[in-house]
């Protein structure tokens, strides 16, 4: 057959040469060793919390060698397309602060190596679709899109052996065979006819053989041959995956292709079509799904439809984009939490990051281990920036409390900074959500009380420790002051003035002077638990601080 009348005949307005294409997208002057590498998600409006590792892994990895790391925006499944996605994942990648040196950003492409959206480069790929057709590598079938599904489905169970999976595979090969077979009267009478058509790779491996190739994570692995015609182009002209994936990560110069290990099953198509197009295979680090546990304590892939898969689920919970950033760092480095506890003040972007201490197997997600580590995060924080985090979270999630908070924001900062700061900061709260019933008590428009006076205790000398606390109070008392005030008033109750008197003799004394601070808590607070009782009266003032003491009386 005539291949290069073929492919003048199927691409008759592509002039241009994979040379020509090539000048365009010259090699990267970069230092020695220094990584290229990219995340390319789909405009679905959906980002996956385990996309967060690998564009975490792609971002380290280039940064720390001195190379690149640029955004690219696979959007040639126009039926799984969503309107505005691709505005969305500029937005969350950019507040989990995932920074990219190229790609799609909202104000448009920034790099040298663009157009960064898979649906502006057609053209380019026609380019090399036509030299794959020269070559005798690629043929044209004349089906319509839903037959073409019809025939990715029946390849798609060529990856699941079922029952019949022998007589399967002979009639899968047996029906791409027939799809080869055709002759150029047959080709310009389609295309005279105005028909359209999809363009297939022919596979020329043996599924008997296999081939060995070095996974950065998984080590060597031997991985059968493609012996699958891989669909290039679909009936509208639009490349698939597979095809678009090896033309741009071999002309944006990619290194290494960080991706989910679900895509292991195509990496033999991938191999093929690289080595088809003459280019230079990027290594490959294929990283383990992330695993939860199911009701039964068994491990399963977090899917979709798990809560906390969104990434976006995040923001809205509250969680502070650093403490997500370094629970991942807790799953992808095993060594990570020892280096953070020897260097307390640095983040995860001053961790040396490596690429042997991933697991191969799946990390499991742990809702109460991102608490913990997200409490960490949050009691270095200044009151400054907690601040800040909380009034951003409120703004979209808490309109009305966003309003309280920035209403005064001097006043909500010396509330935050209660207990903060030190060897042993407070760890109150594990998101920006929490802050709210945190230091709702502080404001009078969200006081409740939410716990009694303790049961066990005498009403009257509940309302006498009360009464003699509000007669003495002084806001211009110190912490010492403020404290002998509350001895004294235990001891005119018969309460012991220190804890450790009332634990040697107990049947002594009624109770002790943490009791009588209790009762002032809770009529002040309305709660058992709240930060620095002296603190706190402190920012409230006397005047409210009184009020809720005679309120409290009044209720007893």
């Amino acid at each position: 057959m005539d291949y290069l009348k073929l492919a003048d005949m199927l691409f008759p307005d592509v002039k241009l040469t994979p040379e020509e294409i090539e000048a365009r997208y010259p090699e990267r002057t970069l230092p020695e060793g220094a990584k290229v590498t990219r995340i390319a998600p789909s405009p679905t409006g959906f980002f996956h919390f385990g996309g967060l590792f690998p564009a975490t892994v792609c971002e380290r990895l280039a940064h720390q060698s001195g190379g690149v790391f640029y955004l690219r925006i696979e959007d040639t499944d126009s039926k799984r397309e969503v309107e505005g996605a691709a505005a969305f994942i500029t937005k969350i990648l950019d507040y989990y602060g995932i920074r990219f040196d190229e790609g799609v950003t909202a104000e448009g492409d920034k790099g040298a190596y663009g157009p960064y959206t898979q649906s502006q480069r057609v053209d380019i790929y026609h380019v090399f679709a036509k030299k794959l057709v020269q070559d005798g590598k690629a043929y044209p079938v004349f089906s319509t899109d839903e037959e073409l599904d019809e025939l990715k489905a029946l390849d798609k169970k060529a990856e699941i052996k079922s029952v019949n999976w022998e007589e399967e595979a002979v009639a899968r090969r047996e029906a791409m065979i027939r799809r080869r077979e055709f002759t150029m009267e047959q080709v310009e009478a389609e295309l005279a006819a105005g028909h359209k058509f999809a363009l297939f790779a022919i596979a020329d491996g043996d599924p008997e053989k296999k081939f060995k190739i070095t996974d950065l994570v998984k080590g060597t692995l031997e991985i059968p041959e493609n012996d699958e015609d891989v669909v290039l182009l679909k009936s509208d002209g639009i490349p698939t995956y597979h095809f678009a994936h090896a033309v741009d990560d071999h002309l944006m110069r990619t290194t290494h292709v960080i991706r989910g290990e679900e895509w292991l099953p195509s990496l033999p198509k991938h191999v093929m079509l690289f080595r088809y197009l003459g280019f230079r295979l990027p290594k490959y680090m294929h990283i383990a799904q992330l695993m939860r546990l199911d009701e039964n304590g068994n491990k399963k892939k977090l899917s979709k439809r798990d809560m906390g898969a969104n990434l976006d689920d995040y923001r809205r919970m509250g969680y502070c984009p650093a403490a997500v950033n370094e629970y991942v760092m807790t799953l992808l480095n095993s060594n990570y939490e020892e280096w953070h506890a020897q260097n307390p003040e640095k983040t995860y972007l001053d961790f040396p990051f490596s690429i042997k201490k991933m697991s191969a197997s799946g990390c499991l997600f742990d809702i109460e281990k991102l608490n913990d580590v997200s409490k960490n995060v949050l009691s270095k924080m200044t009151a400054a920036e907690i601040f800040d985090g909380v009034s951003g979270f409120a703004k979209t999630e808490d309109p009305g409390f966003y309003e309280t908070l920035t209403a005064d924001r001097a006043y909500a900062e010396s509330i935050l900074a209660i207990g903060r700061g030190g060897a042993k900061p407070r760890k109150d709260f594990a998101t920006f959500a929490d802050v709210k019933p945190y230091m709702s008590f502080f404001y009078d428009g969200y006081f409740t009380r939410e716990d009694p006076m303790p049961q066990d205790k005498d009403k009257e000398d509940i309302k006498k420790a009360l009464d003699a606390f509000a007669k003495t109070y002084d806001g211009n008392d110190d912490q010492t002051a403020w404290f002998e005030k509350l001895k004294d008033i235990a001891e005119t109750i018969g309460y012991a003035r220190e804890t450790k008197l009332y634990k040697k003799a107990p049947d002594q004394y009624k109770g002790h002077v943490g009791d009588v601070a209790s009762f002032v808590r809770i009529a002040v607070t309305g709660r058992q638990n709240s930060p620095d009782l002296y603190e706190v009266m402190k920012i409230l003032g006397v005047k409210r601080t009184l009020g809720r003491i005679k309120e409290a009386e009044a209720l007893l």
